[in-house]
């Protein structure tokens, strides 16, 4: 099985894949954003337990933070979207929740001590360009009077480029952001019509020129496969497009068509939605695309220059990942702000609530908005950490896991190993050595499934309607 130098798959590799193959690895499954899922959050982590939590990380002045501030705000809604956004056009609903947000930033730092250094601080939502001039000044002034940005912090923002001034962006840059994420999803104006996200591509170049001007020297694009209308054909020409516009860092998403969870994608008719071997046929023509181009393939979906710090820790096996996405950054405890944030605090996930009244009831009560959460066990700790380096570097060192965990990988996942042996090592996606576990190039596009094997949660809920397909 032939792979470059670094261990990135040949474009061609990802053609070879049998229909069977693909029908017996396309199930719902979870992306791993987190281990344990968002699923098994609960109502038993609470405020009080938010508070302990924030508590044992004040004891740790010496560590980094991340820092995530989520900004739900849309005039629109896109029919795809799985995330969670408020869509008004009325303005003032925007700057109350801005003065609820200031606050929490303040009770957050307040509680966190002298524990203030940020080196990984992202804007996300929604539409963070949303919000006018003023109120970005505003909330940055409050965020770096509470948090010490690190000088070498990657601090990011999300853009919509159907709503983003070029004055906005000069002044995200000249507010320390030195990263720029833009939506793009398809350039096919029949699958944007169908999806309501209407983006012209010289609207889209005319926003990447901007943000290069003003001086941002890492541009991320992000893109959807699997969209309603979307074929193999059409979505080549938005990736010779990308690839033209050569930006630092690419996602190639899957879209997750979750009716049952995002009411709204009901809009999509699903016959509309490409078969399995056309979808996986354009996740195939992104990688053949990237590749030949010169990326390099970071975790299951995204793709750097070889220059970026995400193909340099990429290749070095260890890139991180978080509730943000992939990074270098890493740091112990990450801090959410705003409705439906999620933070990852000493051991603990916590997400606050998704309603904006409840949002500001809990404030105007001086307490942490927290809705729900999760306690990571023993045993969630170590099958997280598997997770995680396959889910990051395709990779996993046995004798790195058992130094860390005292335990013997093969006694430890015993079932596991005989599933993984049946399965994805007899298909040629995974190799067990005596030192290491390996995904092959082939394996990178189902590292989801490869992954689901370690997870203890997922047997339990077999049969039930949850996740979004592998496929």
């Amino acid at each position: 099985m032939s792979r470059t130098d670094d261990g990135v798959a040949h474009p061609e590799l990802t053609r070879s894949v049998p229909a069977d193959l693909l029908r017996k690895y396309d199930r719902p499954g979870p992306r791993y954003t987190s281990y344990p899922t968002a699923v098994e959050f609960n109502v038993s982590f609470d405020e009080c337990a938010y508070r302990r939590k924030l508590s044992e990380a004040a004891e740790a002045v010496g560590e980094p933070l991340s820092l995530y501030v989520h900004l739900p705000f849309c005039a629109r809604r896109c029919t795809f979207c799985g995330c969670m956004v408020i869509v008004t056009r009325k303005r003032e609903v925007a700057a109350r929740y801005l003065g609820y947000l200031h606050r929490e930033i303040g009770m957050l730092a307040r509680t966190l001590g002298h524990r203030r250094r940020v080196v990984q601080y992202h804007w996300g939502g929604g539409t963070p360009t949303y919000l006018d001039l003023a109120q970005m000044k505003a909330l940055q002034e409050v965020v770096t009077r509470h948090f010490e940005i690190d000088p070498r912090a990657e601090v990011a923002v999300e853009i919509d480029p159907r709503v983003t001034t070029g004055e906005q962006i000069v002044l995200l840059r000249s507010m320390g952001f030195n990263r720029l994420s833009m939506g793009v999803q398809d350039f096919s104006p029949t699958v944007q019509a169908v999806v309501n996200r209407k983006q012209s591509e010289s609207q889209t170049r005319a926003v990447f020129a901007d943000a290069r001007a003003a001086g941002f020297a890492s541009i991320n694009i992000d893109l959807i496969y699997g969209l309603p209308c979307q074929t193999p054909e059409t979505f080549d020409r938005t990736l010779e497009s990308v690839v033209d516009m050569r930006p630092e860092r690419i996602a190639v998403y899957s879209y997750a068509h979750v009716p049952w969870l995002h009411p709204h994608q009901k809009r999509i008719d699903p016959r509309d939605l490409p078969s399995r071997e056309q979808k996986f046929e354009c996740f195939g023509l992104a990688i053949e695309k990237f590749l030949s181009a010169g990326y390099v393939q970071i975790g299951m979906d995204h793709f750097a220059v070889p220059s970026d710090e995400l193909a340099i820790a990429r290749v070095q096996r260890r890139l991180h990942r978080n509730f943000m996405g992939y990074t270098t950054k890493i740091a112990p405890d990450m801090l959410g702000l705003g409705v439906s944030a999620i933070g990852d605090v000493r051991g603990a996930f916590a997400q606050n609530v998704k309603k904006l009244s409840t949002y500001y009831a809990a404030l105007d009560e001086g307490c942490f908005p927290i809705e729900r959460g999760y306690v990571l066990d023993a045993d969630d700790r170590v099958r997280r950490y598997v997770i995680t380096q396959l889910m990051c570097n395709f990779y996993l060192d046995r004798r790195a896991f058992e130094g860390r965990f005292d335990v013997a990988f093969d006694d430890y996942f015993a079932p596991e190993v005989a599933e993984l042996a049946a399965g994805a090592v007899a298909d040629g996606f995974l190799e067990l050595h005596p030192d290491r576990l390996e995904v092959l190039p082939p394996g990178r596009c189902f590292v989801r499934n490869i992954c689901m094997t370690f997870d203890r949660y997922l047997r339990q809920k077999a049969g039930q309607q949850i996740f979004s397909r592998t496929i």
